[in-house]
């Protein structure tokens, strides 16, 4: 994610045990240390498949959600995350259930059967009712009279149950219909668009998993630019009516996509593009192969979404704290990288300029970039997190230093990581000690000393 910030001091992997009180409910939440609700225990899940049809005029939205997935457990009851519309009924194994919604975000599931460890299952959900107006955190009415969805870490709850979890990603496959007259783009390819009457129906299907903030419909009256990759990615992007602006930023998404992948590997999506809607939001976001831009998007917000595309979408967070694993590298990647490598800046002087400026600011050091704490995730990542990893490269080396983040996303691609993963896989690349180092920039609150400030290149 991209925000206009001021500084402010305030598959599936295995997902953590949580004690319950009866061993044949799945959990609740998962126990992030950031938002503990979030997520659901006893099961795994495989693929989304949510089909949702929306007027604009009204904002009602009618749902239907298809969750396929694995017990882990046997499940007399179990829990989805959900803060959208009324729902009208649930099945489970196409068998009628039995649900509450309860909490800030909880629906809770007693199937007639209960699926059994190891076995798949199907939950279905069927709801309706006036998609509430939540910027920032979801569903969102555009100035065009249309909706998008966008916001982290929440978001996909305001439209459709999930398990949502960074520890569970999945495919995602989305069904709209709309007045024939509006546009519908979501994540990954459009499969299909039909006309029937004064209806219109499009089809995404997003091929490799996602996590539920990375998933995104947009609904408007779209100007598309179609491009596409030397090696045949298609590239598809819309403009929302007051967002055509953007155009010639966005022509430039090949290029933008042939330097990140130097950078980082081959790009690990299907398809690729940028939503710019029309509403006053202040962050873009790295929806997964189609980032939501808002309307002050710039080139370096672009470079910096595409950069998540590795660091976030396909290598994901095990959990919140671990945010700098994202907006540290999508930073560093817009803020240095893409001007240093792009356009001939010297990025040490950038780097020893803002040194001297914000080394004897207190508040600048505050918030440690390894535990910013909840509620301020979206803060020191961002104007820290770039000084963190170009003082790393000058500790490092380049050859080391860019070898080894080639190494990390290949190694965990489509999966998750942590900042504890990225620390020990990087220590391995070289025999200096870095426990001082990473502690005096990722743990403490203060200016890390002098040799960490300036190691290596840096100190001349």
């Amino acid at each position: 994610m991209a925000a206009i910030l001021a500084l402010t001091v305030a598959s599936a992997v295995t997902q953590p045990a949580i004690a319950h009180a009866d061993p044949f409910v799945g959990a609740a939440g998962l126990g992030d240390p950031y938002y503990p609700d979030d997520g659901n225990g006893g099961y795994d899940v495989g693929h989304y498949d949510v089909s949702i049809d929306y007027d604009p005029s009204s904002h009602e939205l009618r749902g239907r959600t298809r969750i396929d997935a694995t017990a882990t457990q046997a499940l007399r009851a179990f829990n989805l995350d959900y803060a959208g519309p009324e729902v009208a009924m649930v099945s489970v194994n196409n068998l009628p259930a039995g649900f509450d919604r309860n909490g800030e975000h909880e629906l809770t599931v007693t199937p007639l059967a209960p699926p059994l460890p190891g076995l798949p299952f199907t939950v279905t959900v069927d709801y309706a009712g006036v998609a509430e107006n939540r910027p920032g955190e979801g569903w969102t009415y555009a100035d065009s009279g249309g909706a998008f969805v966008a916001g982290e870490p929440h978001s996909a709850t305001s439209w459709y149950p999930l398990n949502d979890t960074p520890l569970d990603k999945a495919t995602f496959t989305l069904h709209a219909t709309v007045p024939a007259d509006w546009d519908v783009v979501s994540n990954g390819l459009r499969t299909a668009d039909t006309v029937a009457g004064d209806r219109r129906t499009v089809s995404w299907e997003s091929r490799r998993p996602s996590l539920g903030y990375l998933t995104t419909v947009a609904i408007d009256r779209f100007e598309y630019l179609e491009q596409r990759r030397a090696d045949g990615t298609p590239l598809l992007s819309a403009f929302a009516p007051a967002a055509t602006h953007n155009r010639e930023d966005e022509e430039r998404l090949p290029e933008i996509l042939d330097f990140a992948e130097a950078l980082y590997g081959p790009y690990p999506f299907e398809a690729a593009g940028g939503i710019y809607v029309d509403a006053d939001i202040d962050f873009s976001l790295e929806t997964q192969t189609r980032p939501i831009y808002a309307p002050w998007t710039d080139l370096q917000t672009v470079v910096h979404e595409i950069a998540h595309q590795w660091w976030g979408d396909s290598v994901s967070i095990r959990a919140w704290p671990d945010i700098c694993l994202n907006e540290c590298f999508a930073s560093y990647t817009a803020d240095y990288l893409w001007p240093e490598r792009m356009e001939g800046v010297d990025v040490d002087a950038v780097y020893r300029e803002t040194i001297a400026e914000r080394r004897d600011n207190e508040r600048f050091w505050l918030i440690p970039l390894a535990n910013p704490g909840p509620g301020q995730e979206f803060s020191s990542v961002y104007y820290r997190g770039p000084l963190f990893l170009h003082a790393l490269r000058a500790q490092l080396g380049d050859a080391v230093f860019f070898g080894a983040l080639r190494e990390f996303i290949a190694a965990h691609s489509y999966d998750n990581a942590s900042m504890a993963d990225l620390r020990a896989f990087v220590q391995k690349k070289t025999t200096t000690d870095l426990t001082g180092f990473f502690h005096a920039w990722l743990d403490s609150e203060t200016v890390p000393p002098e040799e960490y400030l300036f190691p290596g290149a840096l100190r001349g």
